[in-house]
């Protein structure tokens, strides 16, 4: 290995370190606050080792040993991973402070399931894609389960952990059918297979169905969503968060380099087919089904459903400008879900009995939390893709790309299921302004949660979300990098 491939691989060599460091921390002594700062600081030097050649427009492909390619596209997907991380993070610490069980192995599970993204975003051979994604998803089993003493999270841990294991086993028999066809394990080899797949290549068919069905699962595309909303409900809100956001941004840059091959050409008919009924089936189920949810989990989980529904339009149509606009809606869905679930952490903080996640449970909350309240109104104003929010920007990018291919059914379903999300958006947003109940006074808010790390990460990610809103022509440059081809 040359110094060129040691040093692309830095981001992946500290986000290891970091593994270890948050391992040891816990073997040494046990301190929550310690192994928080110990997790931070690795995630926060991961990222800076790969922001200068993000925003250096540093387009060098680098192999290392044919399993891993760092280009363009894996520097500006490790930045977002590592980005989202680290204001995940941030929300564990005021969130979990109140745990009355041990809670530095939090740290470890996050720092596992992010090395896992970052390998799925460098990966170039099917053995890598299954390693990252396994790295990925069996710490998230234990996050989900990791209040273990409440029987709700147990089940949606044993939930995820068994769906998921299905899920990888077709990925995997997949992978074997595809193989068995081409003779190439590398995943530019697959993609070119997919492109040229026919009537005539039955196991390419049937082992590209098997590809799309695990990892459809693993972004929660219809109909392998059922176990979101339960999951998402089970679960820690950070550990909701980080599955909302990380867990599918991995899978989804896998997706983009197995349905833009190098030759830029489009998937075969046969595929492009499935994935226009998975994206529209996605959309409009989604929404449908958050119409009557009075859990916000479960909303934002149907929520999600639908949001990777609108993203998968850019699998359908190839070119340098459906990529460009899956950067920006990638982007622009990241800033945003963590608004929203950073929100819930700090209003759930320290964590006790249950979150606050029924819908009744943030009645009136500008009464009490007016700043908060302000930031989840702009967050979830931007999921219902209001002007001038980063919402808007995501969705007009893809409509965009949409409309110029003349994919007129994935552009009226995005449309339709975008009309009846701002249903359930509003619904959640007239009662954060209900009025209180008659006789009780204005409540006001004490300033020690903008103080915590979690609350400036909130702030960050309201100015970058209006940012992104307002101005997005620098989101558009970046979102250039990822560009496959």
């Amino acid at each position: 290995m040359n110094s060129s491939q040691l040093w692309a691989l830095t981001p992946l060599l500290l986000a290891t370190a970091t593994v270890v460091a948050v391992m040891l921390t816990i073997a040494v002594k046990r301190h929550h606050r310690l192994c928080a700062l110990v997790a931070v600081i690795g995630t926060n030097l991961a990222l800076f080792s790969v922001l200068p050649a993000v925003f250096g427009g540093n387009t060098e492909a680098i192999a290392v040993t044919g399993l891993m390619q760092i280009d363009s596209a894996a520097r500006f997907g490790m930045a977002l991973v590592l980005a989202t991380t680290l204001g995940v993070l941030t929300l564990c610490h005021a969130y979990f402070e109140g745990f009355k069980k041990n809670r530095e192995e939090i740290y470890l599970l996050i720092s596992l399931g992010t090395l896992g993204a970052l390998t799925l975003a460098c990966a170039s051979h099917a053995s890598t894609l299954l390693l990252g994604v396994e790295l990925l998803s069996l710490p998230m089993v234990a996050g989900v389960a990791y209040a273990f003493d409440d029987r709700r999270s147990i089940e949606g841990g044993l939930k995820y952990l068994i769906l998921s294991g299905g899920a990888s086993a077709a990925l995997l028999f997949g992978i074997a059918l595809v193989y068995a066809q081409i003779g190439s394990l590398d995943i530019g080899a697959m993609a070119n297979a997919i492109v040229g797949a026919s009537a005539d290549q039955p196991l390419v068919l049937a082992g590209t169905a098997m590809m799309l069905s695990g990892l459809a699962f693993k972004l929660s595309l219809v109909p392998f969503h059922q176990w979101t909303p339960d999951v998402y409900e089970a679960a820690p809100t950070p550990v909701t968060a980080y599955m909302a956001t990380v867990s599918k941004l991995g899978v989804f840059i896998v997706m983009l380099r197995l349905f833009h091959a190098d030759s830029g050409a489009a998937a075969s008919p046969f595929i492009l087919s499935a994935v226009v009924v998975i994206a529209v089936a996605s959309m409009l189920v989604g929404s449908v089904l958050a119409l009557r949810q009075n859990n916000l989990k479960r909303l934002l989980a149907y929520s999600s459903i639908a949001h990777f529904g609108y993203l998968a339009i850019v699998l359908v149509v190839p070119g340098e400008a459906s990529l460009r606009s899956a950067g920006v809606y990638l982007a622009t869905y990241l800033v945003t879900s963590l608004g929203v679930f950073g929100v819930m952490a700090l209003v759930s903080s320290p964590m006790s009995d249950r979150d606050q996640e029924d819908i009744a449970d943030y009645r009136g909350l500008f009464w009490r939390r007016p700043y908060l309240t302000s930031i989840l109104t702009a967050m979830l104003l931007s999921l219902a893709g209001i002007p001038l929010t980063a919402g808007f920007i995501g969705k007009f990018a893809v409509i965009a790309v949409g409309t110029n291919s003349a994919q007129w059914l994935l552009v009226g379903s995005l449309i339709v299921s975008s009309a009846i999300s701002i249903y359930y958006y509003l619904r959640v947003l007239s009662g954060l302004f209900s009025a209180v109940d008659k006789g009780s006074e204005r409540v006001s808010e004490s300033l020690g949660w903008a103080q915590s790390a979690g609350g400036i990460m909130l702030l960050l990610a309201m100015i970058a979300m209006l940012w992104m809103g307002v101005y997005p022509q620098p989101l558009f440059e970046l979102s250039g990098q990822l560009a496959l081809h």
